[in-house]
């Protein structure tokens, strides 16, 4: 079994405030390519957090490559504590509630609703010990709140075997490139 743990910055950390936004394609793009790769190297299990941004992108990625590859994976979301985005708005709440019923699996770290930032660490730490390795969407240049998940991980890969990739503003560069190479030559063709 290889479990691949995906996580990133939130949505409005890359100026992103709906899924219509252009950017939005270029790493749903990115994270598409890249969950493929890990799922033809052998991951049978996508695993991200319930986030607005790199986590819910990376569940939605994963829900369309099932049908392409409707037997090789499965997904899962795990949440680092119980009632997990109620404070959010209603519509950050339907789409939290539309990629949970895009996922194999759901679960929480801890039973208890938001208490301390100790239920963070419980939940990184739940994260490295039951995954192989990760992918981040994240930039070293442009620090936020993947920078606590990236500092954990290069300590825990320090001690044990945990690859782990980044996705970086430069490979997203290079994403919407050949997508717009593709839309152009498309566009010749026809």
């Amino acid at each position: 079994m290889s479990r691949l743990w995906i996580t990133g910055y939130r949505n409005y950390e890359l100026g992103v405030f709906n899924d219509s936004d252009p950017k939005v394609t270029i790493i749903m793009l990115a994270l598409k390519n890249a969950i493929e790769q890990s799922i033809l190297d052998g991951a049978d299990w996508i695993i991200s957090g319930g986030q607005l941004g790199t986590e819910q992108w990376a569940l939605k990625a994963a829900s369309k490559l099932k049908e392409q590859y409707p037997d090789e994976f499965q997904t899962a979301m795990m949440l680092p504590f119980a009632e997990f985005g109620n404070q959010w708005s209603e519509t950050n709440q339907l789409a939290f509630n539309q990629a949970k019923t895009t996922v194999d699996f759901t679960a929480n770290v801890s039973d208890k609703p938001y208490r301390s930032p100790e239920q963070l660490r419980n939940y990184q730490e739940f994260m490295l010990t039951h995954t192989d390795q990760a992918i981040l969407l994240y930039d070293l240049e442009s620090p936020g709140k993947p920078k606590f998940d990236y500092e954990r991980i290069v300590k825990f890969a320090d001690s044990h075997e945990y690859p782990f990739r980044l996705i970086t503003f430069d490979d997203l560069q290079e994403t919407a490139e050949e997508y717009q190479e593709n839309l152009n030559n498309s566009l010749q063709d026809s």
